[in-house]
């Protein structure tokens, strides 16, 4: 029995295999990872198929044993009958990973397909080299030059996600690359044949490119050991989780998609406040906590908040949800209305918190503003909304110059300084094709500039209370 490969070696080859490849122009998973990883940048990518001689311009091989030198990493999409002898193939080769985008598993229900897997754990124990799946994505991994897809940004960050769900993998790097956010690592290991979720929370919890972990779960077949490194990787690093499965439906469904056992939803629960690990309650939300602990070093130190926009309605809205999702508006003091009346026009203005101005869509102004309102002990962290009213609304050409955008960026990434005090935007998403140029324009430049983004008011305030909940938890625990 060879020893068996490490994570270090399996998130980091440099030569990949891709079984199954098409070459018939038809697009598909495999051809996705293949398109991604050389987008990615990644020098040495064989395609593996007895039918092609050539697939994407590059030479196509008959089976594993015809690629010249080493293999390091086995992606495969092959009928799951062909895994045993494909396996065999790899312990020939001498690959420290296989990954199985093949379903029809274990998931199936069949007995004589879980026995399938009990043969393919055997080979790969025996030969030293990990499975990962079957029946998932897979790797994206940007240090190493691994993808699951492409047309996404393959540029390293902090972030590792652990995903059951192939789609919730992808769907994470996708929508993440728009809102700014950076991956170290992100693995989909659908039915945890050898690697599972308790081994990915240890190997993250110490991995020097992490500083922050994500992790969807739909069930895991070791409660004790998933609970004793939840844990330990939540009092390490900031942990977001979210569970699939929560409903009766949910709870079936998890069975057919990746051979879960699900637990208590109480029980879960209970878990994850006992490991201090911030709970979601779906992929968005969690981007949303993301986004909030990857551009926000340091946390706020508590939830008073100065919201500044334009329009009065809004304004209300906002002030509105913001109580109510449990995060504080302090009324500014005497000193800073008369410092903001100063600024900002007597006519149309709200001097309070919500503040509403009608200059409010300058640089200028909303960068004196946030810094008046900022200079309060009770806030904690500055916020500036725009697009819920005619003052920012997309799609007039207002917002479409890119100088503009970056005096925007600019102006808000100042009162922060000024103040010493995090700030976040929210830009309500246009509901027109017109809008939608400008605010794509806007984002980028906010992102740029590295000022998370939000879509909407409750899921900002939502996101901020758990972040902020977790920090004082800890900070708790040290006084105690």
């Amino acid at each position: 029995m060879k020893k068996k490969a490490t994570l270090d070696e399996m998130f980091n080859p440099e030569s990949v295999a891709i079984v199954g490849v098409s070459g018939s122009g038809k697009l598909g998973f495999v051809e996705s990872v293949m398109i991604g990883t050389l987008e990615a940048g990644c020098e040495k990518v064989y395609p593996v198929n007895p039918r092609y001689k050539e697939v994407f311009g590059l030479p196509c091989y008959p089976d594993l044993k015809s690629i010249p030198g080493k293999v390091d990493h086995v992606v495969v999409s092959i009928p799951a009958a062909g895994a045993l002898d494909l396996l065999r193939e790899c312990a020939d080769k001498g690959v420290n990973s296989v990954h199985f985008f093949t379903a029809g598993f274990s998931e199936s229900g069949r007995a004589d397909r879980s026995d399938l897997e009990q043969s393919m754990l055997a080979i790969a124990e025996s030969a030293g080299f990990r499975i990962i799946g079957p029946n998932c994505v897979g790797l994206h991994v940007p240090e190493s030059r691994q993808a699951t897809m492409f047309g996404v940004s393959h540029e390293p960050g902090n972030i590792a996600f652990i995903s059951q769900s192939g789609g919730h993998a992808q769907n994470m790097v996708k929508y993440g690359d728009g809102r700014g956010l950076r991956f170290s690592k992100v693995i989909s290991y659908g039915n945890g044949l050898d690697i599972n979720e308790i081994e990915l929370l240890d190997y993250f919890s110490t991995d020097p490119e992490t500083d922050i972990i994500a992790i969807y779960i739909e069930g895991t077949r070791n409660g004790e050991a998933f609970k004793a490194a939840l844990q330990n990787a939540a009092s390490r690093k900031p942990l977001v989780i979210y569970k699939g499965g929560r409903s009766e439906a949910g709870r079936r469904a998890t069975f057919g998609h990746t051979a879960s056992m699900t637990s208590s939803v109480d029980v879960f629960r209970a878990v994850c406040r006992q490991a201090n690990a911030v709970q979601a309650d779906s992929l968005e939300e969690m981007i949303d906590v993301l986004t909030a602990f990857y551009f926000v070093k340091t946390p706020p130190a508590g939830k008073g908040v100065v919201l500044v926009g334009g329009g009065g309605g809004p304004s209300v809205y906002a002030g509105d949800v913001m109580e109510k999702e449990g995060l504080h508006l302090p009324a500014p003091t005497e000193r800073q209305r008369k410092a903001l009346q100063a600024v900002l026009p007597l006519d149309g203005s709200i001097f309070a918190n919500p503040l509403d101005a009608s200059t409010l869509g300058s640089p200028e102004a909303i960068q004196k503003t946030l810094t008046i309102m900022g200079d309060n002990p009770e806030v904690h962290m500055l916020v500036y909304h725009m697009g819920f009213h005619p003052i920012t609304q997309w799609g007039l050409g207002l917002f479409s110059s890119g100088d503009l955008q970056k005096s925007f960026a600019e102006a808000l990434s100042g009162a922060g300084r000024e103040c010493q005090k995090p700030v976040f935007v929210i830009l309500h998403p246009p509901t027109d094709l017109a809008g939608i140029k400008e605010f794509l324009g806007m984002h980028t430049a906010l992102t740029g500039a590295g000022l998370p983004v939000f879509y909407e008011m409750e899921k900002f305030a939502r996101a901020m209370v758990r972040v902020i909940n977790r920090e004082q938890t800890i900070n708790d625990k040290r006084d105690y």
